[in-house]
């Protein structure tokens, strides 16, 4: 009898997780839309993301880094003939890490690859939906192809190289199938243009809300752009840079 592994977008995931559900559960604790994602290896890319993650999130060290990607680096054991399903949302966020985690797993090892998203798109996504919900959107999972599982490799590859018109492509080819893939590479594109999107809706909501106390401007940030699914410390990040903008001004 094949195993089964449930691979999720994060520990809020895990700690909701049904029952019901069976298999063994990998949480992945990426956050690869943030920062730098180069290197020809896994072992190089994760010496960049523990260098960023260290320099730039307070109160995290490189070796905490390396301590989380231990569970991540656990994917590529899963034994042959295994049935995966990938627990990863709508979302940017989410997206950037499912392409990684697909690219990620051992090739030619007949595994059944199936995606399971949220049934709607919200800042709460997995996290707004109770144990019935999840099940239905299990039960609604999307198993994929061989070509489906090609295709969709290939989007981790061209975001790592920074290959932007080659993301629209794709995102263009496998539209019918998966129409969420270009909404999100819509707001990455957003996101790298002279008006940055995420920044200017934060200096909007400020404007708005008539004050800058970050927990106020965040969650008004999850709902105005949920699509890129950011956490805190990510909006954190640019919040901090419009603060400084504004007292060098």
């Amino acid at each position: 009898m094949s195993k089964i592994f449930n691979i999720l977008n994060g520990d809020a995931l895990k700690e909701q997780f049904p029952s019901a559900i069976l298999g063994e559960k990998i949480v992945a604790r990426l956050c690869l839309v943030d920062g730098p994602v180069e290197g020809e290896t896994v072992e190089n890319l994760f010496a960049v993301r523990a260098k960023f993650i260290a320099e730039n999130y307070p109160g995290f060290t490189e070796a905490d880094y390396f301590k989380y990607a231990l569970e991540t680096r656990t994917i590529q054991e899963i034994p042959a003939n295994s049935t995966i399903n990938l627990w990863f949302e709508d979302d940017l966020f989410c997206q950037v890490n499912f392409w990684f985690i697909l690219d990620f797993i051992k090739k030619d090892q007949n595994y059944t690859i199936n995606l399971v998203r949220p049934m709607k798109h919200s800042e709460y996504a997995f996290g707004g939906m109770n144990e019935g919900e999840l099940i239905q959107a299990f039960d609604n999972k999307i198993q994929l192809t061989e070509i489906d599982q090609k295709t969709l490799k290939q989007f981790w590859n061209a975001y790592q190289e920074n290959d932007l018109l080659e993301l629209l492509i794709l995102a263009d080819e496998v539209k019918a199938k998966f129409p969420f893939l270009k909404p999100a590479i819509y707001a990455h594109l957003d996101r790298l243009s002279k008006q940055s999107r995420p920044k200017t809706a934060l200096k909007e909501i400020i404007k708005e809300l008539k004050t800058d106390k970050f927990g106020l401007v965040f969650q008004a940030f999850c709902k105005r752009e949920s699509i890129y699914g950011f956490g805190d410390l990510q909006v954190k990040r640019l919040y901090d840079e419009i603060m400084l903008e504004g007292s060098e001004t």
